[in-house]
């Protein structure tokens, strides 16, 4: 058996879906739970996620993973939290009610709003203490929306009465009964008002924004005390001690703790981030500055490079086209392609993320002739996920010389599990891809950080040694052949986005 308490349980607080998993002591997934929650579309653009929703999905995956784990909640040691960055919550601080569903990081309601904002010439200052740009994406602007759009709200913020919140913030006040107001580093460096050099809130930047202090959660380290949980939530008195933005998680599970080191998650986007260690660098080719991790108070950050459509190219593949029943048909199905035909997809379907940052362009497929049918469409959808990470990858080589261009890329996310996709994306890389064995990297990294500092899990140097490779793909194109397709991708780009 285990020793008494030896177990962590992370919850991973997803776009789709809510999951909870435990993990033992040897740091091995021992039971989960997992429930999908509805995606509200309220007009083009919009997307939101209901609260309550969320927090039911979140209670119901706990029970069930601490059932299929076999264990008592009492033998849980801590709780590591990780979640859908940016998503913006507003509650009432005495009820614990919603005013209204959460604004979700892919929504676009606010780029008009953001266009105001940088015609008054304020972009420059938002990404110099941010690393950040004025994009509909980053909660800041939706909070404003909120503020602004629901009746009262303004007022009532400014007076102590609402609390905001990213998703951890949330799930942490529910959890612990309302006593813990709390966030993390990584998920403040997301809101467009935390200043990354200082670590504080920004009053100018919420002057700007017209956000009352008053509302914001206190900012803690990745790995701290977050509060206790209500033992009647799930049946135990548990300390959250880990929290990090899914992106950051992943960066931690991956143990991509060195300066250099790259993470790439392939999910519902694509996230690459890649750790600068104490250098904040400054793009030069609109990447985002942001917080990686902050340990014992001491902060590292990295680039980063977000894909707005990655995983998701694939689900319109099923359910748009009804091309596939399953995301797993995709691989054999783009093997069996047509080399002769070069057809590229941009999947611009809610704009176009870094380096491009044009939420007006539009998705499009280039190259069509008479016989591309659904291998044509499947192989163009994998492939524009390669091709826009050697988008970020090649920005990212321009923006910090001291990387070297020797990168190892360590993956994670649904789509690694299609060896044709990861073949291809080392091959468009001209770099190695390298796969890891346990492929809930996310997950991981916030038990790491909760299990860490209970003292179940061992600390970062010996957690980095006990990272374990699955396979690793190296480049076997031929120069030519890649330099075609990648003048043929930047082309399709190009044609793609909404100024030309």
């Amino acid at each position: 058996g285990d020793m008494m308490g030896g177990y962590v349980l992370a919850i991973d607080q997803g776009t789709t879906s809510s999951r909870a998993i435990v993990f033992d002591s040897q740091m091995k997934v021992v039971g989960t739970g997992q429930k999908e929650f509805s995606q509200i579309y309220p007009r083009p653009g919009w997307v939101e996620h209901d609260p309550e929703e969320i927090w039911d999905s979140v209670v119901e995956t706990i029970r069930t993973a601490i059932a299929n784990a076999k264990i008592k909640p009492s033998d849980i040691a801590a709780i590591g939290i990780t979640n859908q960055r940016e998503t913006v919550v507003v509650w009432e601080r005495d009820s614990g009610a919603p005013i209204q569903n959460a604004i979700v990081w892919q929504d676009r309601r606010t780029a008009s709003y953001c266009d105001k904002l940088k015609r008054q010439e304020l972009e420059r200052r938002f990404t110099r203490k941010t690393g950040l740009l004025l994009d509909p994406y980053f909660s800041g602007t939706k909070l404003s929306w909120m503020l602004a759009n629901v009746k009262g709200a303004r007022a009532r913020a400014a007076k102590g009465e609402l609390c905001f919140g990213t998703i951890d913030t949330f799930l942490i006040w529910r959890l612990t009964g309302g006593k813990s107001f709390v966030t993390d580093a990584t998920n403040a460096s997301r809101t467009l008002m935390f200043n990354i050099a200082t670590n504080e809130w920004d009053a100018e930047l919420l002057d700007i924004l017209r956000v009352p202090s008053a509302m914001l959660p206190e900012v803690k380290d990745c790995a701290a005390d977050f509060g206790v949980t209500d033992a009647g939530i799930f049946g135990a008195a548990v300390p959250i001690l880990g929290v990090a933005g899914d992106q950051q998680a992943a960066v931690i599970g991956q143990a991509c703790f060195e300066p250099g080191m790259l993470k790439s998650t392939y999910g519902t986007g694509c996230f690459a981030l890649l750790n600068t260690g104490t250098d904040m660098v400054r793009s030069k080719n609109r990447l985002l500055t942001t917080i990686a991790y902050r340990l014992e108070g001491e902060t590292t950050y990295a680039l980063e490079g977000s894909i707005f459509i990655a995983g998701a190219a694939v689900q319109w593949l099923r359910d748009g086209l009804k091309i596939v029943q399953n995301a797993a048909e995709t691989g054999p199905l783009a093997r069996a392609a047509d080399s002769e035909q070069e057809v590229y997809l941009v999947p611009a379907f809610t704009g176009l993320g870094a380096p491009h940052w044009d939420p007006d362009a539009r998705g499009a497929i280039f190259g069509m002739t008479r016989n591309t049918g659904p291998a044509e469409f499947a192989r163009a959808a994998l492939e524009a996920v390669c091709y826009q990470t050697r988008d970020l990858l090649d920005a990212m080589h321009k923006d910090w010389k001291n990387g070297g261009d020797d990168t190892v890329l360590r993956v994670d996310g649904g789509m690694v599990a299609s060896d044709w996709t990861m073949q291809r994306l080392a091959d468009l890389l001209d770099a190695p891809v390298d796969r890891p064995t346990i492929l809930e990297t996310t997950a991981l990294g916030a038990a790491w950080l909760a299990g860490s500092r209970a003292g179940v899990f061992p600390d970062k140097k010996g957690f980095s040694a006990a990272w374990a490779r699955d396979r690793r793909f190296e480049p076997e194109m031929d120069e030519k052949t890649r330099n075609t397709k990648l003048r043929g991708w930047r082309n399709a780009v190009r044609r793609t986005l909404s100024d030309s």
